[in-house]
């Protein structure tokens, strides 16, 4: 199914750039497989890759001291992905970034693209668009545990990912809207009813 707000987006996103801008854009990045449970970006990595994720889904996720696995973000298809330690605060990942399934991105170094972006003003007008997009993401996503409760943090959720909660455990949906799998599973239990 066509998703009528990412076209809209992309549209916005594309209308105002040429064939040459694209192609500088394209022929600077790299297409690249990942196998389920391989590594995009390992922990305490300085990479500054930027990623697009054409097919697949990625979870992003850290290790407590406790040994608990927590799952801090998905990227499913049509998302883009950074090590965003390294690129707002200059600092190493504290995350790892997985394929959960077989993923296919394509990838350009934060610093090359910025060099292109300089260069041609459409190209750095939609830059920052991209770079603003990544940071109301992050905005909105602590907004919403403030203003909003558990349930309609996950309706919430679900409604803008529709087709990731078949394709991962509870638990990390769980962790990302910031409760137990025990009160996901009571919040599903009174949605069904």
């Amino acid at each position: 199914m066509i998703n009528l707000s990412k076209l809209k987006e992309l549209y916005r996103f594309t209308k105002n750039l040429n064939i040459t801008d694209v192609n500088m854009l394209i022929k600077a990045s790299k297409r690249k497989k990942t196998k389920r449970k391989e590594q995009l970006i390992d922990i305490n990595s300085d990479s500054s890759e930027v990623f697009f994720i054409q097919k697949g889904l990625v979870r992003a996720y850290l290790i407590t001291e406790k040994g608990e696995d927590i799952t801090i973000a998905l990227y499913p298809e049509n998302s883009i992905m950074m090590n965003a330690d390294r690129l707002l605060f200059q600092q190493s990942s504290r995350y790892y970034y997985e394929a959960y399934e077989d993923t296919t991105t394509l990838s350009i170094d934060y610093d090359v693209a910025e060099r292109i972006l300089l260069q041609n003003q459409e190209l750095n007008n939609n830059h920052k668009f991209v770079y603003l997009k990544f940071l109301r993401s992050m905005f909105t996503r602590i907004e919403s545990f403030v203003l909003y409760t558990p349930e309609e943090r996950y309706l919430r959720y679900i409604d803008q990912f529709p087709n990731i909660i078949n394709r991962v455990p509870d638990k990390f949906i769980a962790n990302i809207i910031g409760i137990t799998p025990v009160s996901l599973s009571r919040i599903r239990k009174r949605l069904n009813k």
